[in-house]
């Protein structure tokens, strides 16, 4: 059965949920996709235009191998636009794995009786960081079960306390947050510690397949959660993060959910998605799902180029639940977020078995291993340019003033200098020196090809003063 709004049952008439599955499945369906209506939409995209719903179907529907090419050649060349050679670089924290819900496809779940849970004490989170900056990290997010315990009171408090720390020249510079819907006190509260931004993924936007996998009562509640986003629109929270988990549902549904969700936030409230992330569901035998939606890898990486086509603006995250070949595919066409050095086993940042991958201290398995240090060295080598930035958020650049500039794609003017500047001090401080020949070696070539000559010059000046040991410098 399809589900329509008419079929919500919520108290507050005021969020009304805002996916329409009648009108995704006949979208999708009524658009013809031909080589000309491809590249008229994707020609729309490169002037740096959100699509419609109508317009992601075409790029959804195309099947013949020329338009396919298309469609990623088009994505590669809206990201250089826009984004340069820039790929933002954080690490995941678990604070605790503790949950009341029972996601059939998540370790955590609380039917699963094998899980050790912890949550980390105060000192824990403080060697986890220490560890973390030790290893260069300026950026984090904070991953939590869903449990009564973290609470809005508990996330701020954590955030403040990661913020706190500072290891040599080590500093968390951005807190960004995974965790429950809050309501608007709660997201008040949270913004107030000064996070960055919130994540709450739907996991899956088709209302009976969420009903199927989330059958426990405290998330179960799909309008609830579909609406989260909007109750932090409502508390001034305007840094947001939305996502799906791919291989609950039919991949086509869920691209044009996350696309409809964007356009309902930018039509609400002025400001679309921060970010937009599509983990897909990896290891079928280890959970309770159905194989029928699996995401192949060749249209795992045609739906993230839809994706960076349909919202140029919006960062797009990929996580090392993918495998070390697919991340590096996913980057030519429209990735530009990675995390680095990851490790899921609460406190196995600072512990001495970093290698061990305990099937019960964590909430999934990841497929890329590597160390920072060796993405780093990776990303440099391909002359990606790895960026730590946090100038944005910290200079008040999000919401509606970060759409000012990023739809614009003026936001290229202080995010490569930035990324330059946070390159430099990695290099300073914990890069080996392999790392430190061919990392300022590509700073020398990223400066020489800033055209505005007033930033170039001030850029090697903060280079120069980094070298000096100054650290934090901004645009």
């Amino acid at each position: 059965m399809r589900f329509s709004p008419q079929h919500y049952k919520i108290p507050d008439q005021s969020m009304m949920p805002f996916i329409d599955a009648d009108e995704i499945w006949d979208t999708l369906q009524s658009t013809q996709s031909t080589p000309e209506s491809v590249e008229r939409v994707t020609e729309k995209s490169l002037q740096k235009n959100r699509l419609s719903l109508e317009e992601t179907a075409v790029l959804i529907n195309a099947e013949d191998e020329k338009s396919i090419q298309l469609i990623k050649d088009a994505a590669a060349q809206l990201k250089q636009d826009i984004y340069g050679n820039r790929i933002v670089l954080f690490a995941p924290l678990y604070i605790g794995n503790q949950c009341v819900n029972n996601c059939q496809y998540c370790g955590f779940r609380a039917s699963n009786k094998e899980a050790v849970r912890l949550t980390l004490s105060d000192k824990d989170i403080e060697n986890e960081v220490k560890a973390l900056e030790d290893a260069g990290q300026k950026r984090l997010i904070l991953v939590y079960g869903e449990h009564p315990k973290y609470n809005a009171e508990y996330i701020a408090h954590t955030a403040h306390l990661v913020y706190a720390v500072k290891h040599k020249n080590g500093e968390i510079r951005r807190v960004n947050i995974n965790a429950a819907p809050l309501d608007i006190r709660g997201f008040r509260m949270v913004k107030e510690a000064g996070i960055g931004t919130y994540q709450i993924f739907q996991e899956t936007y088709h209302y009976e397949t969420y009903k199927t996998y989330h059958p426990s009562k405290k998330k179960s509640d799909y309008a609830y959660r579909l609406t989260a986003l909007d109750r932090a629109q409502e508390a001034g929270l305007d840094d947001v993060g939305i996502g799906a988990l791919f291989g609950l549902y039919d991949w086509r549904f869920e691209v044009m959910g996350l696309v409809r969700h964007t356009n309902h936030l930018e039509a609400c409230y002025n400001v679309g998605p921060h970010t937009i992330s599509f983990p897909r569901v990896q290891n079928f035998s280890e959970a309770n799902i159905s194989e029928k939606y699996k995401v192949s890898d060749e249209d795992f990486v045609k739906l993230i180029a839809i994706l960076r086509l349909a919202v140029p603006y919006t960062g797009l995250i990929l996580t090392a639940r993918e495998s070390e070949a697919i991340r590096d595919e996913s980057l030519k066409y429209g990735v530009s977020q990675i995390d680095g050095g990851t490790k899921l086993e609460l406190g196995s940042y600072s512990e001495t078995k970093n290698e061990a991958q305990d099937l019960n201290r964590r909430q999934f398995q990841i497929n890329d291993n590597r160390s920072l240090g060796e993405i780093m060295d990776e990303l440099i080598e391909k002359k990606y340019l790895p960026s730590f930035c946090t100038a944005c958020y910290r200079k008040g650049r999000t919401g509606e003033h970060f759409m000012e500039f990023s739809v614009q794609g003026f936001i290229k003017k202080f995010c490569t200098p930035n990324a330059i500047l946070t390159l430099a001090e990695y290099l300073e401080d914990y890069a080996n020196s392999e790392i430190v020949e061919k990392g300022w070696a590509l700073i020398e070539c990223e400066i020489a090809q800033i055209d505005n000559e007033k930033i170039r010059i001030e850029t090697l000046e903060k280079v120069a003063q980094i070298k000096l040991g100054k650290r934090d410098l901004q645009f």
